[in-house]
Order: structure tokens, then C-alpha cells, then sequence
């Protein structure tokens, strides 16, 4: 007997791929039929602001080194043994403060016998004197020779001249004294002592016990460049503005620590010839330093007005951009279509920076969202106005 049901089985299996093969085909035509359409994205939203017009003082920015007003070396100018040290390294002192002591008893002693010598020469002097007076009155009654009198008046005038050179010893024995006390010259800091007590000094050339600086006021040495130079020179001249010797010049200091220009000096002197091998002119600020707060041999910035502008235009430091081909802004244009502008900068204030070049005033220039503007893209601007103005460089201004 044969079994059928296999058979049947497959025979269903067969109409069941069928109908599955016919689904799928259905399927696939009516996905056939639809079309996929592309929505572009809308364009990136920018922040954009319209320069701004201020009026500005252009100022040259150099850097320099500070340096003491004076710098003295304290000698010993006698010889002795040191006895005393009167001063902490490092310390201020008044003009005329007692800074070292040099065995004062050996010229003490001198300057006393001077003096004793100033009162032997004085009344050799005054015998001479009475021998030649009673020696002419004897010669005048024919009592005495003339040579006694010629004698006598030799004597006396020997004894003039032995008086004024006692009396000299007795000044340079004075000043030996005064020298066995060294004194500050002037107001200063002092250094570190060179020499410690008990060693003798002066003998054979003078030994430096010490070095003091004068730093109230304080120098600030820098240079300026031939095209700088005859830049200032040519404003100058312009506007028949005196040079420094007559009129002020201010001249604004920062150091390394420091934001901006804290430090208020003038100009006070410039060099008399550009120095050749480095086409700079050397220049020399003055800076009061009450505190002492500024030392010599620091680095320093230096801040010069040379000049004002009434209308200079600026944008925000933040739309600056650089590339191979030098600094630009991205500006939206009326189609709201971004473009690549090169500028030609100036002077930075505070967090605006002036444009020399490159804009007319009246774009809308991009200040947020620069990695979003590609140039020759279409972008949607959202208008801003710069919220930071420029600010006076003699405080708060920065070095461009």
C-alpha cells in the first residue's frame, strides 16, 4: 500500500513558496513606485555686529629694560680695619645714613697732631713776626745790621708758609676722619655687604665694601625703529608739537605680572644718533616708584601716545581671523551669503582692535559662530551690537 501523505505534504509546501514568491514581488513593486525626496538643512545661524566708529589714541608699543637713576660702588678710601657694619643687606637707607665704620682712633690721632703742628707753626709765626718788627725799628736807629732784618723777614715769611701748610694737614686729616665713615649718597636700597668686619680694606687699591641704588624714580631704557621714528617725527612736525625737553611726552609701563600699562612715567630723554648696525634710536622713560616696587633688569613694556584718531574703526577681537594669506573677518553680505575680507589692523583696545584696511564701516561682520560660515555659504545673521568699547591703554589697554 502506498503512502501518500509525503507526497502531499510537499505539494503543499511548494504552493505555499508560491504564494510567498508573489507577496514579495507585490512588495517590491509598490515600493518601486514611491520617490525619496531631499530636504536641505536650513542654513547655520550666525551672530553678526556692525563695526564701530570711536575716537582712539594710537599708541607704539616697544619693550624694554628697567634700570636704577644711579648706581654707586662704596669704597674704602682710606686704610684700616673694618669695625662696623651698620645696615641690613638689601635694606633702604636716607642720604647720609651711617653704612660702614673703618677704625676711626689711627686718624682721630692724626688729625690731633695737625692740629698740634697748626699751633707750633702759628707761634713760630708770631716770634718771627716780633723779631722782624723790633729789628727794623733797630735798623731804622742804626742799631741793627741790614741782614738781621733781611733774616727775620725770611723768617717770618717761612713761618706764613709752614702755618697754611699745617693748617692743610689738619683739612686732609679731617677728611681722612670723615672717610673712616661711610655714609649713603643719596636715597637708595642697599646691596649685600662685600666685606665682613675685622678684614682690612684699603690697603694697596680701593676695596668696594657695598653697592646702593638710587630706584625712586626708575630709568626704563627701550629702542624704536628708523620707520617709527621718523613716524612720530613726521606727526610732530604736522602738528607743531614741541619735543620732549619742552613739552611732556607721557610714556605707559606694564611689567611681565601685569595686565595693560599700570605705570604712568614720561619720556626724558632720547639718544642723539640711530645706532647703525641696528637702525634703532635709544630712548629713556622715567617712572616714579614710590614702593619701590619695581626693580632694575626687568623686562618691561612700554606704551607711547603718538597721536590721535577721531574716528578710527573697530571691530571685536573675537571676529579676527588668519590664515596663509594674512588676517580677515567673515562678513555676511545682503544675500545673507558669507565673504572671506583681508584687513589691514591697528591698535588693540581693551577687546576691540582697530581696522586700517579692509571695511567700509557698514558690514555685518560675523562675531559668533565663525566655525559655522564657510565663505560662499548662505547663513541666517542675528545682529548684535558689540557690547565691549575701547578703553584708555594708559590703563587697561593691551599691547597689539
Amino acid at each position: 500500500m502506498v503512502n501518500v501523505q509525503p507526497a502531499r505534504r510537499r505539494a503543499h509546501q511548494r504552493t505555499s513558496l508560491r504564494l510567498l514568491a508573489s507577496l514579495l514581488t507585490l512588495v517590491v513593486v509598490a515600493g518601486c513606485k514611491e520617490k525619496n525626496a531631499y530636504v536641505p538643512p536650513p542654513p547655520p545661524e550666525v551672530t553678526v555686529a556692525t563695526p564701530s566708529r570711536e575716537a582712539v589714541t594710537n599708541y607704539l608699543q616697544f619693550t624694554g629694560n628697567t634700570q636704577a637713576i644711579s648706581t654707586v660702588q662704596l669704597p674704602a678710601r682710606i686704610e684700616g680695619y673694618l669695625v662696623g657694619i651698620h645696615f641690613q643687606d638689601g635694606a633702604d637707607v636716607k642720604k647720609g645714613d651711617l653704612l660702614f665704620t673703618i677704625q676711626p682712633e689711627q686718624y682721630r690721632a692724626q688729625q690731633q697732631q695737625a692740629e698740634a703742628e697748626v699751633l707750633t707753626q702759628q707761634a713760630a709765626l708770631d716770634h718771627a713776626e716780633t723779631e722782624f718788627a723790633r729789628y727794623t725799628k733797630l735798623f731804622q736807629q742804626k742799631a741793627a745790621p741790614a741782614t738781621q732784618v733781611d733774616e727775620w723777614r725770611f723768617q717770618r715769611d717761612s713761618a706764613k708758609a709752614a702755618l697754611i701748610n699745617a693748617q692743610a694737614q689738619v683739612d686732609l686729616a679731617k677728611l681722612n676722619v670723615s672717610y673712616t665713615r661711610v655714609v649713603a649718597p643719596f636715597d637708595g636700597r642697599m646691596g649685600r655687604h662685600l666685606v665682613d668686619v675685622g678684614n682690612l680694606v684699603g690697603s694697596g687699591s680701593d676695596t668696594v665694601l657695598a653697592e646702593i641704588n638710587h630706584i625712586d624714580p626708575i630709568y626704563v631704557y627701550f629702542t624704536i625703529n628708523e620707520l617709527d621714528l621718523m613716524r612720530v617725527k613726521k606727526l610732530r612736525l604736522d602738528s607743531n608739537a614741541p619735543d620732549y625737553r619742552s613739552q611732556l611726552i607721557p610714556a605707559f609701563i606694564g611689567l611681565a605680572n601685569e595686565d595693560g600699562y599700570p605705570h604712568e612715567g614720561r619720556i626724558d630723554f632720547t639718544a642723539i644718533t640711530v645706532d647703525p648696525s641696528t637702525g634703532t634710536l635709544l630712548v629713556r622713560a622715567v617712572v616714579p616708584n614710590q614702593n619701590r616696587y619695581i626693580v632694575p633688569g626687568l623686562f618691561a613694556r612700554i606704551q607711547m601716545p603718538i597721536g590721535q584718531n577721531p574716528s578710527a574703526l573697530l571691530i571685536p577681537e573675537v571676529a579676527l581671523g588668519s590664515d596663509q594669506l594674512g588676517r580677515y573677518v567673515l562678513v555676511v553680505n545682503d544675500k545673507n551669503v558669507v565673504e572671506r575680507r583681508g584687513v589691514k589692523l591697528g591698535q588693540l583696545f581693551g577687546v576691540k582692535r582697530v581696522v586700517a584696511e579692509g571695511l567700509n564701516g557698514d558690514e555685518r561682520v560675523i562675531i559668533n559662530g565663525l566655525l559655522r560660515a564657510i565663505p560662499g555659504r548662505e547663513v541666517k545673521p542675528v545682529t548684535q551690537e558689540a557690547e565691549a568699547t575701547a578703553k584708555p591703554p594708559s590703563s587697561t589697554g593691551s599691547g597689539g
